[in-house]
């Protein structure tokens, strides 16, 4: 039996909706004295991450303990403090062309999620991103207290949304978040950039 096409959309954040440069990332770790790919390994090592993506931690402690995980390398703590601050003041960017999906789906009458792993920094971050107003709902794993790929996730995000698991389709870049998400009852695509757009538009029912 043919599965039924989608009438909701959950979207991921970070590597879907929101780029971020290689560029300046390397560009502070280099000023720094920091080997390659330094900040974002110590930022994503587990033992740091879980708490503050379920609302454990602050993501300003976040980043101090990052800082002070990276003070020896940096030349101390206060030029680890220096480096992790002059990166996490940038905030990334949007990829017009996700957003204009998203637009153009509530557009017909659809609703779409945000659907994010995420901390108490989110708010901000989508008034400086100008995302404030652009989607339905807003779903914060720092606010749900539980992450994706969590079954109770993607569970939240659908009752949220008034819709059935089987009629919602989730795009994340992430594979375990998409295995999860299809393990939910969800329809699952894993992103991989722009021309995957015209087979969206095909499986949403619109």
């Amino acid at each position: 039996m043919a599965r039924q096409r989608a009438t909701a959309l959950l979207v991921d954040l970070d590597g879907v909706l929101r780029r971020w440069d290689e560029a300046v990332v390397a560009g502070v770790e280099s000023r720094y004295g920091l080997p390659a790919g330094a900040l974002v390994e110590t930022a994503l090592h587990w033992g740091r991450l879980q708490p503050v993506l379920v609302g454990q931690v602050s993501h300003a402690d976040w980043m101090v303990q990052v800082a002070e995980a990276l003070a020896e390398p940096a030349g101390g703590l206060d030029r680890a403090r220096d480096a992790v601050a002059e990166w996490q003041s940038y905030r990334g960017e949007i990829d017009p062309d996700v957003l204009a999906l998203v637009r153009e789906v509530r557009a017909a009458g659809l609703p779409v999620g945000l659907a994010t792993n995420a901390t108490d920094a989110l708010d901000a971050d989508l008034v400086t991103l100008g995302l404030t107003g652009e989607v339905d709902q807003v779903f914060n794993s720092w606010e749900l207290g539980v992450h994706k790929p969590a079954k109770e996730y993607f569970q939240r995000a659908c009752l949220a949304l008034g819709t059935p698991p089987e009629r919602v389709l989730l795009v994340d870049d992430d594979d375990r978040v998409v295995r999860g998400a299809r393990a939910a009852g969800l329809s699952a695509y894993r992103w991989n950039g722009v021309a995957d757009l015209p087979y969206l538009r095909a499986v949403l029912d619109y």
